[in-house]
């Protein structure tokens, strides 16, 4: 009886510790929610004129939030613009020349066939024809000194051009575009402030969806694979609160656990970082801690 008694309670043990292998009650991962997180700041000098940024903030992509000072930029493009007018018209000038002399030329070029004509009619002379060539070499001779005496205009105006060209772009760059969609974490600045080419004026994440990074063991990582389907949980007030993630990324090198996860003796442990993909309905907030359950039904049919 004693005997039959003792084989009972052995296989009562080793169904138990079968039973309970793998669910051991405690999670498959644990880590903290993270989302991308993107600094604004001023891509131009001077005075925030406008600033309708705040922490908490949605804002949208190509969102309009603000403008930094710009008359100074504009009293420079305007003093540009009346410059290019003056080397216009000194261009002009050169350019009637070069025009008169082109007129000359084509009546020179005209002149010229006439003459070659009637020498083939035996009615014009050699010296006729020597005559007109020399006037056509000379007109050429004139077009291009005078071409020589423009060039310097003309790269001034091309010069002009391409300060134009910087000035409105420092113009355009003075408004504060929201790039990406997203809500607004930190704000730096306040309107009225100088602020300066690459100063942070806010910091922006899209938090409609997170990204929980976890550690798991080796042993787990033959259970988990990318586009693969969890469960997330995080502490709630009575009991823990369940999301569906997407496992996104796996990483292939292993790494010591984090301090904060586990134990002293379990932080020893190589292990492999992990990110699920969670859409967030508000609650999930960055650097909250959470747990990730793998569904383990399938493996075990």
């Amino acid at each position: 009886m004693k005997k039959y008694t003792h084989i009972l309670a052995l296989s009562i043990i080793a169904t138990t510790l079968f039973s309970c292998g793998k669910d051991n009650g405690k999670a498959d991962g644990y880590g903290n929610f993270e989302a991308t997180e993107i600094t604004i700041s001023a891509e131009n000098n001077g005075k925030l004129i406008q600033f309708n940024v705040n922490e908490g903030d949605k804002l949208k992509k190509d969102q309009f939030v603000g403008f930094i000072d710009t008359i100074q930029l504009a009293l420079k493009r305007e003093q540009l613009v009346v410059s290019k007018s003056v080397v216009s018209s000194k261009s002009k000038g050169v350019l009637s020349q070069i025009s008169v002399l082109n007129s000359k030329l084509k009546t020179a070029k005209i002149n010229k066939v006439r003459i070659e004509n009637l020498i083939k009619d035996n009615a014009g002379t050699q010296k006729q024809l020597d005559d007109v060539s020399g006037e056509m070499d000379i007109i050429k001779s004139q077009i291009r000194s005078v071409e020589i005496q423009n060039a310097p205009v003309v790269n001034e105006l091309k010069n002009i051009d391409v300060q134009l060209k910087q000035i409105d772009d420092q113009i355009k760059k003075s408004k504060i575009i929201n790039p990406v969609s997203g809500t607004v974490l930190t704000k730096y600045a306040e309107p009225n402030e100088i602020t300066a080419f690459g100063k942070p004026l806010y910091k922006i994440a899209d938090l409609s969806n997170m990204e929980l990074r976890v550690y798991v063991s080796e042993i787990q990582l033959s259970d988990i694979k990318i586009g693969q389907e969890v469960s997330v949980k995080i502490d709630g007030i009575d009991a823990m609160k369940s999301y569906k993630g997407v496992v996104s990324w796996i990483s292939s090198e292993a790494e010591f656990t984090p301090k904060i996860i586990q134990t002293k003796e379990e932080r020893v442990a190589l292990v492999y970082a992990a990110k699920i993909n969670v859409v967030n309905d508000g609650s999930l907030k960055i650097g909250m801690p959470a747990e990730m359950w793998i569904d383990n039904s399938d493996n075990n049919k």
